[in-house]
């Protein structure tokens, strides 16, 4: 799904954030709103489009942080893209166009980060040095469907009789990578619940929490933030003992032919009016 702000940036202010940098600027040390430095500093410019590729877990969030930009920034046209953070990363290595990369996990962007270590087993290197960072974290949590009658109020319900049918991400997704942890904790699995007839699966975190939605299963595993959006209410939220922290790395990316820009967005993604944003939802900035 793409999605199209038109949000402009002069070339003053993003040469102002590209010399503070992506995370140590002093403005931040100092704990100063660099959104408003960054406001004051805007004149106008050449117009810039800027191509972001985001997980489908933060499509409401940014959505309206682009609205917000809009006023910091009305030269910079972004466009988004939101989808698997899986999906997002191939599509980077099959040579699509991206400025900015905000992955739902480090894996998917260790996969095309020249130092991603071992997750790293092509040689990619798309990530552009010294831009990335650990931006956000989420929770990840189990969701019942408002017609429910099964009973479920936690995760240790997943393994009795109560369950049904339970939705997650496929495997290849970061909330479904995190679910068979999740599962694995439990003592079961997902080849285990296939073979009882309880599990479906669905591509990205949206169409889990919608198959949750519709009541076309009783109960998913999600994101605490898409559960908000969705405006469901989580039975329980799974410890980092059970599935480990729940972190969104970004990045610039290097074949990026807008640098400065996604620097000066990324940079606004972690000053104090996008972390508003994003905590009224249930996340928690890292910057």
């Amino acid at each position: 799904m793409k999605r199209f702000f038109t949000l402009m940036a002069g070339t003053a202010v993003i040469a102002a954030m590209a010399a503070c940098g992506t995370g140590t600027s002093a403005d931040q040390t100092s704990g100063q709103d660099t959104s408003q430095t960054s406001s004051a500093a805007v004149s106008e410019g050449e117009p810039v489009e800027l191509t972001v590729f985001a997980a489908a877990s933060m499509t409401e969030t940014m959505e309206e942080i682009a609205d917000l930009y809009a006023q910091v920034a009305p030269n910079v046209t972004i466009i988004y893209t939101f989808d698997s953070s899986g999906t997002l990363a191939t599509q980077i290595e099959e040579g699509a166009d991206c400025d900015l990369f905000i992955s739902a996990a480090p894996k998917q962007m260790n996969q095309i980060d020249i130092n991603g270590g071992e997750d790293n087993t092509d040689g990619l290197d798309f990530v552009l040095e010294d831009t990335r960072i650990d931006l956000l974290e989420n929770k990840v949590v189990l969701v019942t469907a408002d017609n429910s009658d099964s009973g479920i109020t936690s995760f240790e319900d997943l393994t009795t009789d109560k369950l049904e049918m339970l939705c997650i991400g496929n495997e290849d997704v970061p909330v479904g990578d995190y679910s068979l942890k999740i599962l694995d904790y439990l003592g079961t699995s997902a080849q285990e619940l296939e073979s009882q007839g309880k599990l479906t699966y669905g591509s990205n975190v949206k169409e889990v929490t919608t198959q949750i939605s519709e009541g076309v299963v009783d109960c998913g595993i999600i994101y605490a933030t898409d559960a908000f959006s969705a405006g469901l209410t989580p039975v329980d939220e799974a410890t980092a003992e059970m599935c480990g922290q729940v972190i969104y790395p970004a990045a610039v990316m290097k074949n990026s032919e807008n640098i400065e820009a996604a620097k000066a967005f990324l940079e606004y993604l972690q000053g104090d009016e996008a972390s508003a944003v994003f905590e009224s939802v249930g996340f928690t900035p890292l910057t």
